[in-house]
């Protein structure tokens, strides 16, 4: 099979974009989805009283995993990938997972039980950014080539340029309102939980001297 062959796959006789399915599967599938284990996890951590165990620290943590995936989410959804773009995709997948690491020892460090349920949603918490990763590098293979060759005949590899073909607003605000409900509400209640419970044992701890 030749890639004009691989393009073009006839089921019902229509001819399929791979590229443009590929981009709905990111879009409305991948991106939205990647949700649910981040709920899953939030409830995990409330479950096994993040605040009585690791605590502000590890809460300081998920919000830093949190930004190290969300700075280049919300870069690829309002500028055009080029090797810019792709090398804060790289950096952050990789800071990312050294991230990872580091909040599964604060919270075994801590007592706090990871139980096997926890590990398991983990796992999709850490492939999900490499999956994404991996499909937009296709879907933008000149752009991969440009960034090994140093960007070099290239005038705007080293610099945002906004999206040819902006996405809608209202996808945007969908996007939007779903992190805000999803990731920024949960994880927020979580550090202010944790917070709370610092003060309450720092007070305790002091009338107890």
């Amino acid at each position: 099979m030749n890639l004009g062959q691989a393009a073009e796959i006839s089921a019902t006789g229509a001819t399929v974009d791979v590229g443009d399915v590929t981009t709905r599967y990111l879009l409305y599938g991948l991106l939205p989805g990647w949700f649910v284990p981040g709920l899953a996890d939030w409830v995990m951590h409330r479950r096994t009283r993040i605040e009585d165990t690791a605590g502000t620290k590890e809460s300081l943590i998920h919000s830093l995993m949190m930004a190290e995936v969300g700075i280049p989410i919300a870069l690829t959804l309002r500028y055009e990938v080029n090797p810019l773009l792709l090398s804060v995709q790289l950096g952050g997948a990789a800071v990312h997972e050294a991230t990872a690491l580091w909040d599964v020892k604060t919270a075994v460090d801590s007592d706090r039980e990871v139980k096997p349920v926890e590990q398991h949603i983990h796992s999709f918490l850490e492939s999900l950014p490499f999956a994404a990763l991996a499909s937009l590098m296709c879907l933008h293979s000149d752009q991969v080539k440009s960034l090994l060759r140093g960007g070099r005949a290239d005038p705007d590899a080293w610099r945002l340029v906004p999206r040819r073909r902006p996405l809608s607003p209202g996808y945007l605000a969908g996007i939007g309102a779903a992190i805000g409900a999803c990731v920024l509400l949960p994880y927020g209640e979580e550090l202010l939980r944790c917070a709370r419970a610092s003060r309450t044992r720092k007070k305790l701890s002091r009338k107890g001297r």
